[in-house]
């Protein structure tokens, strides 16, 4: 089985937040393909059973607009059913753009692995990085 890992990243800390999620996915036996969301195609990724989405907190906490945000409105009706985890990181305000995104895919019908995701507050630390491959491996379970 092999599971993908969007993301989109201003900076290089959510794609950090990626790496150590596909870490945890192979660490549980699963391959992993990592790729911007620029790459990324999704009626492919929903095809997968389960997936990671990773975006920082953008703005007044949303996601990134011109990317991810049109991404997820592609992958929404399509994600029913399908084991997700969401990751990002933020540097303002108190994760609102997570619990929203978490409940957004919710209620399309998405089988959250964190019910409120995985969130690092600017650059992950060692204990983010751990939770995110802790989460990867989850994914993978």
């Amino acid at each position: 089985m092999s599971i993908s890992v969007v993301y989109w990243s201003g900076t290089g800390n959510t794609q950090a937040m990626a790496e150590a999620v596909a870490e945890g996915i192979r660490s549980a036996g699963a391959d992993s393909v990592v790729m911007e969301v620029s790459d990324a195609d999704a009626a492919a990724l929903a095809e997968e059973e389960a997936f990671a989405l990773g975006c920082p907190s953008m703005g007044a906490e949303q996601l990134e607009e011109s990317e991810m945000e049109p991404f997820v409105e592609m992958l929404e009706p399509l994600v029913s059913g399908r084991k997700i985890l969401l990751f990002g990181s933020y540097g303002w305000g108190d994760g609102e753009w997570m619990r929203d995104w978490c409940e957004r895919m919710k209620n399309a019908g998405a089988v959250l692995v964190r019910e409120e995701g995985v969130t690092a507050n600017d650059a992950p630390d060692d204990e983010a990085l751990e939770e995110c491959r802790a989460a990867g491996k989850e994914l993978a379970s």
